[in-house]
């Protein structure tokens, strides 16, 4: 940034200065700038004005004030009527310019044409008729305040009332408030309240909560008032921008935002642009002696037209408005102005190789909550100085928020330190344990158990290194059958996760696609490859078997990369000897081969069964070191039957029913497992878990048969559903028919 010191304003670089001044400078001579006296938001403690967007309403506790204004004699003197007027505002009765009721409302007829008194300073206004005003609401008796209320500001053009200003700047009453002069509003108005109790004029008080608006960046009370300020029309940039959404030329995840995004742009209002900031571009508007101004990009360009009025003047006589503008309005720019910063405000010129190749761009990321002040005004400005959108798609992320559901920030300090967590579990892991659970557009509750899950997988990647790193190779070592077999399958797996992970990207369904990273990493590569291929104790692991496991090590970690960048690369590297400036940033993302779904389904089969088994081994408590004998009645892969043997230590795997009493029996899909486990159980004990789990799955039968008998049902659900109970109906009778066999079993012997 560049530093005007004597004036202690800060700008930004100055091509970026040209692209904002040059944007303002074309608008302006299109007729859509403009100056005016309007109805802004004002902050009290920033002292500058907002725009709407920038407003943060809050329902707030407040008071309904129910003030009696006396009816005038036509003199300046009261009668004994009186009307009761309700506002929450007392502190600005001084500024009242009428009182308004609806003209068909029959309880105040008799009231118009008369005038009223203003409480404390008795001055006299009129009772005007308006349908602005609610009958069933309050007194049905309006207070209009034109100078410090919006709606009250359209009442007052529409009867043509005085504007009578009595808050100054930083929200304290000024000279035309005629009492309480330099009082802050908030305390004026407890003391006011109490001075119209005194005064007789102060009816009741109510409690009441009302929606208030707040500044987002001083979190001040927003104070409604008449200023001079820049505006900019939105009349021909929001339809356009709201059509290049709803046309689908630009998308939208979650897509739900796209209704948000329709309500700011049908009702959007003048933009305004100008702000009494002491940082920001400075508006290049040049003001004259006579108060008139001209608009030009350069103090040059103003001098000569400024000349082109009175040639006698020089540059002294031009001074440059104060205001800035709002920062928004150089963001809008950001994806045209990055590349080629003297094409805003030129749309005539040709653009430049990079803004040529670059623009529009893919993805947007960006937070919901500056739908309109950034994502809406980038389409505006693109479509008017490119005449196209600036990107595709609009990603937008979830709010990080605490345990109590706020909004993390420095203001409220419930934001945790990001170095302090790197620090404790390192970068990747804080990036890894803030990604698993955000999904798109949903808000994420911080919980420092995220950020330890990345620490741990963090730790389970290192570790995998170093075993893989610690084994001593064969190069001309016969490969073994069970290792063969697990290269085949992980090989079939890690095609079928790339393309499962590839379709979650192309979705943005980015938790879900790191999720998948995730188990395939932990839960298949970890838990079973590894496990089937690592040598014995003081063995060495064949040559070929070794090569594929460190090449699918370094496909998973070029998966991992875009997650935990820094973890991969250090791997990565020392992995194999890489030349100066390698890095696995460029190395380009594994690409799904083609795969053996129905291959895949045997090995998971094969899987489940020795979980079986395991599960067997548990609950009897025999030790992992005994081989035990398994019968399989229904169809597994015979080639897989080695990996079976090998993870679940069998002594034989045998096709067909049991031919000896004792066994136990669990199902795999639709297939029936048993293990003779002859003296390692108790029958009595075997036979009350197996008539039990019986009485479980008869049970359950039956609620599925009961749901299938309903016609009803079985008409009107959707196909897949009944499809769905007609295989648990299937499944179940599978899994009665084992047990009832090893309870025959049992009970035989």
């Amino acid at each position: 940034a560049s530093c005007d010191w004597d004036r202690t304003r800060f700008t930004m670089e100055p091509e970026l200065s040209e692209a904002v001044v040059n944007t303002f400078v074309y608008f302006y001579k299109k007729g859509w700038i403009y100056r005016g006296v309007r109805m802004v938001n004002w902050d009290p403690e920033g002292h500058t004005a907002v725009s709407d967007d920038e407003v943060i309403h809050k329902d707030t506790p407040s008071k309904f004030y129910h003030m009696r204004y006396f009816i005038s004699d036509g003199h300046g003197n009261p009668t004994d009527k009186y009307i009761v007027v309700a506002t929450t505002r007392p502190e600005t009765i001084m500024a009242d310019a009428a009182v308004c009721v609806n003209p068909n409302d029959e309880r105040h007829k008799w009231m118009h044409g008369k005038k009223v008194l203003i409480p404390l300073i008795n001055k006299e206004i009129p009772v005007i008729e308006d349908d602005y005003v609610e009958m069933d609401f309050g007194t049905g008796c309006l207070k209009v305040t034109p100078a410090h209320d919006a709606h009250d500001y359209e009442i007052g053009l529409r009867h043509n009332l005085p504007i009578i200003d009595i808050i100054d700047d930083h929200g304290r009453l000024n000279e035309d408030a005629l009492i309480l002069v330099g009082e802050d509003r908030f305390v004026a108005r407890k003391k006011i309240a109490k001075m119209l109790q005194e005064a007789g004029n102060l009816e009741k008080v109510e409690d009441y909560t009302s929606p208030v608006g707040y500044s987002e960046r001083t979190n001040a009370v927003i104070e409604p008032r008449l200023s001079a300020q820049w505006f900019l029309k939105m009349e021909e940039l929001a339809p356009r921008a709201l059509a290049s959404v709803e046309d689908g030329l630009i998308k939208f995840i979650p897509d739900k935002y796209r209704n948000t995004y329709r309500h700011w742009m049908e009702n959007a209002r003048d933009w305004c642009i100008s702000r009494q900031l002491w940082w920001g571009q400075r508006i290049p508007a040049y003001y004259l002696p006579d108060g008139s101004y001209v608009v030009e990009a350069t103090p040059e360009e103003a001098l000569k037209a400024a000349r082109k009025t009175d040639p006698k003047l020089t540059a002294a006589d031009l001074v440059q408005d104060e205001d800035v503008l709002d920062t928004w309005f150089s963001s809008w720019l950001w994806p045209i102005s990055v590349f080629d910063p003297r094409r805003p405000g030129h749309p005539e010129r040709k653009p430049n190789a990079d803004l040529a190749y670059y623009y529009p761009t893919s993805d947007l990321v960006t937070g919901p909550d500056i739908i309109f002040f950034w994502v809406a005004r980038m389409i505006m400005a693109g479509n008017e100085f490119m005449n196209d959108i600036p990107f595709r798609n609009v990603y937008f992320t979830g709010i990080v928020r605490d345990k109590l559901g706020r909004k993390m920030s420095k203001t409220l300090g419930n934001s945790p330190d990001p170095l302090v967590l790197i620090d404790k579990y390192g970068a990747d892991a804080v990036r890894l344990g803030m990604l698993l659970c955000s999904s798109a557009g949903n808000d994420i509750l911080y919980d420092e158990a995220q950020i330890e899950q990345g620490r741990n997988f963090c730790g389970k990647i290192w570790n995998a290194f170093r075993l893989v790193s610690s084994w001593s190779v064969d190069e001309k070592g016969e490969q073994k059958e069970s290792s063969r077999i697990a290269v085949k399958w992980f090989d079939n797996l890690l095609s079928k996760t790339i393309e499962t992970v590839e379709d979650h990207y192309s979705k943005f369904r980015i938790s879900d696609a790191l999720m998948t990273i995730y188990k395939l990493f932990w839960d298949q590569f970890c838990a079973w490859y590894l496990e089937l291929v690592k040598p014995a104790f003081g063995e060495l692991v064949d040559g070929r078997t070794y090569e594929a496991t460190m090449e699918f090590f370094e496909k998973l970690l070029k998966l991992i990369h875009p997650i935990m960048p820094f973890i991969t690369e250090e791997l990565w590297q020392a992995m194999a000897k890489r030349r100066d400036g390698e890095t696995i940033m460029y190395e380009r993302t594994p690409v799904a081969g083609p795969y053996d779904s129905k291959f895949l389904g045997e090995f998971e089969l094969v899987q489940e069964a020795i979980i079986g088994v395991r599960s067997v081994r548990a609950q009897k408590q025999i030790s992992p070191k005994e081989a035990l004998k398994l019968y399989v009645e229904g169809a597994i892969s015979e080639e897989l039957i080695p990996i079976l043997a090998k993870s679940a230590n069998l002594s034989e795997v045998v096709a067909g029913a049991p031919q000896e009493p004792g066994c136990v029996s669990f199902i795999v899909g639709t297939v029936k497992m048993s293990i003779p486990l002859g003296a390692f159980v108790d029958a009595d004990e075997e036979k009350s878990k197996i008539e039990a789990e019986l009485a479980h799955q008869r049970g359950f039968l039956e609620a599925v048969r009961k749901k299938l008998s309903n016609t009803s049902f079985v008409e009107h659900a959707p196909a897949k559903v009944v499809e769905t109970e007609r295989k648990k109906e299937a499944d179940s009778l599978a899994r009665i028919a084992a047990l009832e066999e090893s309870l025959k079993s049992l009970t035989n012997n």
